[in-house]
């Protein structure tokens, strides 16, 4: 499986933020996107998914037949954690895993594998939040998708939680899944691709 973009451009509110973009990546890479404040990092997430239309290029995903588009082969984890406040964790996560289909992990095993085993009773809107942020990383854990494209992942993270989701997206590229991720934090992905955005138009 590949992802390809070629010459991809992208716009938020009718105004251009970025052209000419151009990705490779194979499975099991990672590319880390960098750059400063408005230069489309986060829009350029949000192409890929298909969120935004893309104003000019071509992206396309190579081997990925299974999947009737990008978006249907990815998880995004963007800025808001995209989680019911007045739902439990553990409801929260169990619609995203009915929701994507294909389960992975179940959701107590991805709820201890983000270190908040016995909390899946409480209201999502009750948890901090470090605790919010590693509940919705635990929602990449319930479904399997190939890519994984993040928007700054690692905020509201402690110490030991940017180690712990490092190791998961080393494992998730070792089992062949890509990531694209917009930071300006190290993610401890050593291997990484990167592409640095230019200033904002």
């Amino acid at each position: 499986m590949r992802l390809i973009a070629e010459n991809l451009g992208g716009e938020r509110g009718g105004e251009p933020v970025f052209s000419g973009i151009g990705i490779v990546l194979d499975q099991g890479q990672a590319l880390v996107v960098t750059g400063p404040n408005g230069s489309g990092k986060s829009t350029l997430l949000m192409v890929v998914a298909g969120l935004l239309p893309k104003t000019e290029g071509r992206l396309l995903l190579e081997g990925g037949d299974e999947f009737p588009s990008i978006g249907s082969a990815c998880h995004y984890l963007g800025h808001q954690n995209a989680m019911k406040a007045a739902l439990s964790v553990t409801e929260n996560l169990r619609f995203w895993r009915e929701f994507h289909g294909e389960g992975r992990l179940d959701v107590e095993e991805a709820l201890a594998t983000v270190g908040l085993s016995g909390i899946g009773h409480l209201p999502f809107g009750y948890l901090s939040t470090g605790q919010r942020r590693r509940a919705a990383i635990a929602k990449l854990l319930v479904s399997h998708r190939p890519l994984w494209l993040l928007d700054e992942p690692t905020a509201g993270l402690d110490k030991a939680s940017e180690a712990r989701f490092a190791r998961l997206m080393r494992e998730h590229c070792e089992e062949g899944g890509m990531i694209v991720a917009a930071t300006h934090l190290p993610l401890g992905l050593a291997a990484a691709k990167e592409l640095v955005m230019g200033e904002a138009f």
